[in-house]
């Protein structure tokens, strides 16, 4: 299985780093988005010094501008945005007749699903990092709000926020690549992706304070996996206040989601991956 498992990685790897474009696309879409997004749609310049602004800063929860709040939150949409298209790869796969070979082969099926959820959640997972590299750099730049770290980060803190972008990455990845072994069609997968995306984004605390929301929507955030990826990253970095739990819990509840995802994603693969 494991060699099975290495080969399908390899051969995932090499697609990837063949084709320049798609590399750097990974760069571009977080400096895009903090570039010209995150400066321009800035909170705080909405609201002069004064109650208006103290209200603001009471619901982003302890940090210090809307800049840092939406930086922390750009890992939760990065992640999103960079597993849309997992399953392009199997959808081509299927159109160039290579899945049909890969079913004929004895090579267990867990392997060959593996292989790929493996490698691209690795790939959507690093951009979420360049995220908050991009946003501490921006904070040194004059003319150019950035990242604003005013909690303690230890190393714990550290290995929690790595976790929930894993688990994050995992969970949309085995997503996006169960639509790609269910669906035949380019324009089936691309009208099913685009029609997720918004609502997943816009239903989490990822762009907009929970607190700010309506009762229905913040009862749908606070189960969002978006929303529970991005307090762990917030309780780190910034001295935050009014979270309902603690980092562990938020993990625990976005291992529940991967784990769902994850098996249900594994048994479209055995099914459409099953010699015929």
């Amino acid at each position: 299985m494991w060699r099975e498992f290495a080969t399908v990685v390899r051969r995932e790897y090499l697609k990837w780093a063949r084709v320049p474009i798609w590399v750097g696309s990974y760069f571009i879409i977080p400096f895009v988005y903090l570039l010209l997004f995150g400066q321009a749609f800035n909170l705080d310049r909405l609201f002069p010094a004064g109650a208006g602004n103290a209200g603001l800063h009471t619901a982003l929860l302890g940090a210090p501008d809307y800049f840092s709040y939406f930086t922390a939150g750009m890992i939760g949409f990065v992640i999103l945005t960079a597993s849309l298209y997992a399953g392009t790869g199997v959808l081509f796969d299927k159109q160039l007749g290579i899945q049909s070979r890969m079913s004929a082969s004895p090579a267990p099926r867990s392997a060959l699903f593996a292989g790929s959820l493996v490698f691209r959640s690795m790939m959507a997972m690093w951009p979420a990092f360049l995220a908050i590299a991009f946003g501490l750099v921006f904070d040194r730049i004059p003319g150019l709000v950035g990242l604003d770290v005013n909690g303690s980060v230890s190393a714990l803190g550290v290995a929690e926020i790595v976790l929930a972008a894993f688990l994050l990455s995992v969970m949309f990845t085995a997503l996006f690549l169960a639509f790609g072994y269910a669906l035949d069609k380019n324009e089936s997968y691309f009208g099913l992706t685009s029609l997720l995306n918004l609502p997943i984004l816009f239903t989490s605390n990822a762009m907009f304070p929970q607190s700010t929301m309506p009762s229905w929507l913040q009862t749908i955030a606070a189960y969002n996996p978006v929303s529970l990826a991005v307090n762990v990253v917030r309780e780190n970095l910034f001295a935050t206040v009014g979270y309902a739990y603690g980092p562990g819990e938020y993990l625990l509840g976005l291992a529940l989601w991967a784990g769902l995802l994850i098996a249900v994603a594994l048994g479209v693969a055995a099914r459409e991956l099953r010699a015929k």
